[in-house]
């Protein structure tokens, strides 16, 4: 069964109950889980009101400070459950792919993240880090997405 499960973090709710189904789902299997959230670079030229009003600086000081709120959480509901849990946070422009290569080098077997279930026009415009992930991850995922996980197996994924 698995031994190391990577679980992604972005701070929702949604994401939260990922966090505690994966901590359950370790707990059950005596796993250990690695949390991770990943930052975009701050951009002088942004879309995203909250970059125009900083700066670099203060930018990735805020960042670092929401990093280190989300993945308290997972690993405080972790602890709660007495199951081991490392931390990273790092900042990239394509999140999808530091998950997977975080999934790679800290040797986890599983990816528990949740999936929003964006539809239509809003998933084509927002895209989601979740189907890149699937689309992508040679290590399986299991998508959380409310009362009902699925599990996707690269090696069993249609083609």
């Amino acid at each position: 069964m698995h031994k190391h499960i990577l679980i992604p973090t972005d701070g929702s709710d949604l994401s939260e109950q990922a966090v505690n189904y994966g901590v359950a789902l370790a707990k059950a299997v005596s796993a250990k889980v690695t949390a991770i959230t990943v930052s975009t670079p701050f951009h002088v030229f942004a879309a995203d009101p909250d970059m125009l009003t900083d700066t670099p600086e203060s930018y990735k000081k805020r960042m670092t400070t929401i990093a280190t709120k989300y993945l308290g959480q997972a690993k405080d509901a972790a602890a709660e459950a007495s199951v081991s849990c490392d931390t990273v946070h790092v900042e990239n422009e394509h999140p999808f792919q530091v998950i997977i290569d975080t999934a790679k080098t800290k040797g986890c077997d599983l990816i528990v993240m949740a999936s929003h279930g964006r539809r239509g026009i809003s998933a084509i415009l927002l895209g989601s880090e979740t189907v890149k992930v699937l689309t992508h991850s040679t290590i399986p995922v299991l998508v959380y997405r409310g009362s009902s996980p699925t599990l996707f197996h690269p090696n069993f994924a249609a083609s």
